[in-house]
């Protein structure tokens, strides 16, 4: 899956995006980062190899994800 062919995902949205490192991420190569879509949507993908794909989630499925982790319920 290349970064542009995630499902549901229109060509050229991803390319648009705004791509962030996470904080968390050392120098052992096991870095992810997130970017905002033009959509409002969020999307995650691995640092150092964009091919492997890229994971879309709607605004609303992300502030939850988030909210889980930081509460600690994930």
């Amino acid at each position: 899956m290349t970064q542009d062919s995630v499902s549901g995902t229109p060509d050229g949205e991803l390319s648009g995006a705004s791509w962030h490192k996470s904080s968390y991420s050392g120098s052992n190569n096991d870095c992810v980062e997130r970017g905002r879509l033009r959509t409002g949507r969020q999307a995650v993908r691995d640092t150092t190899n964009h091919t492997r794909g890229t994971l879309v989630f709607h605004a609303e499925a992300w502030t939850e994800f988030v909210g889980s982790v930081r509460d600690g319920r994930l």
